[in-house]
């Protein structure tokens, strides 16, 4: 008797957005190792020394990410606008499109020994699509739909926590996948096919089997799901008018927390593989998988610390945990060092989900879509700053400390932490006033 029911809970499992972000997650992990390699070897081929090396790795991702983080821009403010006027699924659907095809360009170069300038257009086409900056805020959309304001935090750094979970799966496993070769396939093919697969499949459940849920307030105060049967989204919960000024430091915080942590991981890749570290596929596996389990201790910190922390106090905790660790990544010349310094991370993915939740509380919920597209817009703008220059910082100080971008990011998070600590002053003083308004007579005590 207990099998319909166990039948009807995969069902309706499988009708969410988690597995389709863990089969995306899966697959891009197995991408993002072999372009590695890929743009390893061919760097190898084109340069005679190390530096020239460095430098053609790292003007080829400076290149590759601007575009990345560039041509979305406008393809996901239209799928957002699309978003909030019902459908859901579409922020969704489209950048998995993309994903798909951009993988299949890479398996061409490999397979077909094309110029690895090919991946300029492989990343153009993944941006038409809307890509990341599409997709995610899509998929935090559909999970604040279905979830209360009280939950929200909880429930996307779950998602958060899958995610992170599938990437350390498929780190793990990436480096020996991309050894794996026959007689007529070389390196990185039979991993490049199977992240591919996983991309169809990522696609083919979001666009046959996802639905949308809805968290709604009814007039008795009593929540419940509903499945829509129209584009006519039902009213949920959320606040009357934007507070501009709770989202302005919000959204600054968020900018400045991605100008240091992108920059910072954009450069771990190049940064790992000279010497003295010169890692292998395998390591760079293990390095990958190393940050995907901060998925982890990130989510159980969270959970953890909101039983008796503000989310702004959350934040900070997640940021001075980033801010420290990078810092010690300066002076890694090891690759015991790394892991030492990769363990001080460990909250260093609480900050983002906590800022896009509460996000949340202070718009309405029928602008949700928008306003998070617009955060991951500014984070994209950030993407375009940081790029070129740590790039350069990178290049430059490469011979006497190639850990100097490190640094920098250290001292950017620590600036990310100011406008929070205005948010969280904000938060403290408009709860004690509603407080005393609830409470009169407290004042004559």
């Amino acid at each position: 008797m207990e099998v319909p029911g166990m039948c009807q809970r995969v069902s309706a499992a499988l009708r969410h957005v988690e597995p389709v972000i863990v089969l995306e997650q899966l697959g891009n992990t197995l991408f993002e190792t072999a372009l590695q390699m890929v743009v390893k070897d061919r760097s190898d081929n084109a340069s005679s020394t190390e530096a020239e090396q460095q430098k053609a790795m790292t003007d080829f991702y400076m290149t590759y990410n601007l575009i990345i983080r560039f041509v979305p821009i406008l393809p996901s403010l239209l799928l957002a606008r699309l978003s909030d006027r019902g459908w859901r699924r579409a922020p969704v659907v489209v950048p998995l499109s993309g994903y798909l095809l951009s993988r299949l360009l890479l398996l061409l170069v490999v397979l077909l020994r094309l110029p690895l300038e090919v991946m300029y257009a492989a990343a153009a086409l993944f941006g038409l699509t809307g890509g990341f900056s599409a997709l995610w805020p899509g998929v935090m959309t559909l999970v604040s739909l279905r979830s209360s304001a009280a939950e929200r935090s909880k429930v996307m750094m779950r998602v958060e926590l899958l995610y992170g979970g599938a990437g350390l799966v498929a780190s793990l496993v990436s480096g020996h996948l991309f050894q794996l070769y026959t007689s007529s396939l070389g390196n990185g093919t039979i991993l490049l096919i199977v992240s591919t697969l996983l991309h169809l499949l990522s696609l083919c459940f979001a666009a046959f089997l996802l639905q949308v849920k809805y968290v709604i307030q009814e007039p008795e105060e009593n929540r419940c799901l509903l499945s829509p049967t129209s584009h006519n989204a039902p009213v949920v919960e959320g606040p009357a008018r934007i507070n501009k000024l709770n989202v302005a430091l919000l959204f600054a915080a968020a900018f400045l927390y991605d100008l240091a942590v992108g920059g910072a991981i954009s450069l771990l890749g190049p940064f790992v593989l000279k010497a003295p570290l010169s890692w292998t596929a395998m390591q760079l596996g293990y390095g990958n998988a190393a940050g995907c389990g901060i998925f982890f201790t990130s989510f159980v910190g969270a959970v953890v610390f909101r039983r008796f922390a503000s989310d702004e106090t959350i934040i900070l905790i997640g940021m001075v945990s980033f801010a420290f660790g990078i810092y010690l990544m300066t002076f890694t010349t090891t690759t015991a060092m790394f892991y030492i310094a990769r363990s001080f991370n460990l909250f260093a993915l609480i900050p983002m989900p906590t800022i896009r939740s509460l996000l949340s509380q202070h718009v309405p919920a029928s602008s949700w879509g928008t306003v998070l597209t617009f955060l991951q817009m500014t984070l994209k703008i950030a993407g375009i700053i940081y790029i070129p220059v740590f790039t350069s910082v990178y290049q430059k100080s490469l011979e006497w400390l190639p850990g100097m971008v490190f640094l920098l990011s250290s001292i950017i998070t620590v600036c990310a932490m100011i406008p929070i600590s205005i948010l969280g002053c904000r938060t403290a003083k408009g709860k004690h006033y509603k407080s005393i308004q609830e409470d009169p007579g407290s004042l004559n005590q």
